[in-house]
């Protein structure tokens, strides 16, 4: 049993965690959509991949500096999460793109169900009935406040559909990694970050032209722009590493239901930074019941059987240790067949 005084470090650092993950990811919001929309810096997937080459330095130097320790992880494994993750942002900008904004949201949203069923599935995780509700909960309430027009296409559908599935699985993979070979949050994104920030950096250029019908080299860098850019990229350090470090403490699922606090900090920021418009009943009721249904996620997940890991009962325990033996029994049978063959030659 763990003393009051542990459980209160964790309390701490839970909230410290969160609080580093809104504050970067809002920040980034509200500097990105000031650099694209008043200053035309429209290239997203470029911007990314200038994202994680940021990142890369500053791993790379806290690595140096022998604050991130070498560790081993396949690279079979990296290439893996590198192809979620970019899947994930291509994805999320072409649906942007061949869908409706409703249709957008919606499709972000669905990220919630999909990660639970990742969870359900691979994990073998077992949500009680209020944690459920209070999941839809949430999803009604942000949808109340975010969608508006709805329209899909054959094509936009197909886009939402690659975007959906990869950010889950690439938020999935954050967690099982890190658990799987001990690694902590610092190291997989030192790990990570060079692969993602080298393929996005290729690919970025082309996939932006064919999203905008613009250069990226023949953008007018102005100073303030360039500003912009350099103050995107540092805060997006700590969006990337916040996002790796809630997702290793938690899981992708409470990643996900919490994380719509920073949707709804931005529709309040945005309202109080660049007008009004958009604002009225239903964005506000969505809201409260939004922030209702994550109160009752943190409730209902943290209390016994709200959320937990479904273990093998002892007769499974068994025949999984019996198939070893066995196993074992063959591998010793064939260890002295060969012998014999040897020493009959």
């Amino acid at each position: 049993m763990s003393s009051p005084g542990k459980n209160d470090m964790k309390t701490i650092l839970d909230l410290g965690a969160w609080s580093f993950n809104i504050v970067t990811s809002v920040g980034i919001i509200l500097v990105n959509k000031a650099l694209m929309a008043t200053y035309g810096f429209t290239f997203a997937t470029t911007l990314t991949g200038l994202h994680f080459a940021t990142t890369t330095l500053m791993t790379s130097l806290f690595q140096w500096l022998g604050y991130i320790q070498p560790t081993e992880l396949p690279f079979s494994e990296i290439l893996m999460f590198v192809l979620f993750a970019n899947f994930s942002i291509v994805g999320m900008n072409v649906s942007l793109m061949w869908n409706s904004v409703g249709f957008y949201q919606i499709a972000k949203l669905s990220m919630i169900p999909v990660s639970c069923f990742l969870e359900v599935v691979l994990d073998k995780v077992r949500y009680s009935r209020d944690t459920k509700l209070s999941i839809g909960l949430v999803l009604a309430g942000v949808g109340v406040c975010t969608v508006t027009d709805v329209s899909v296409n054959a094509k936009g559908f197909i886009a939402a559909f690659i975007a959906v599935w990869s950010t889950a699985l690439q938020q999935y993979y954050v967690h099982h990694l890190q658990h799987k070979y001990s690694i902590s949050s610092f190291n997989l994104l030192g790990r990570t970050a060079p692969v993602q920030a080298a393929s996005l950096l290729v690919v970025g250029p082309f996939l932006d032209y064919w999203l905008t019908n613009k250069r990226v080299d023949a953008y007018p860098y102005s100073e303030t722009a360039v500003f912009f850019i350099i103050l995107s990229c540092t805060i997006a350090i700590g969006t990337n590493l916040s996002q790796f470090i809630c997702i290793g403490r938690f899981s992708a699922v409470t990643f996900q239901v919490l994380g719509h606090m920073k949707t709804i900090l931005v529709l309040i920021l945005g309202f109080t930074f660049f007008g009004k418009d958009g604002l009225n009943w239903h964005v506000v009721v969505g809201m409260m019941i939004a922030i209702m249904g994550m109160m009752w996620y943190g409730n209902a997940s943290s209390k016994p059987g709200g959320k937990e890991r479904v273990t093998p009962t002892l007769s499974e325990i068994e025949q999984q240790d019996l198939d070893k033996l066995l196993e074992s029994g063959h591998a010793e049978e064939k260890i002295s067949i060969l012998t014999d063959d040897r020493d009959l030659k």
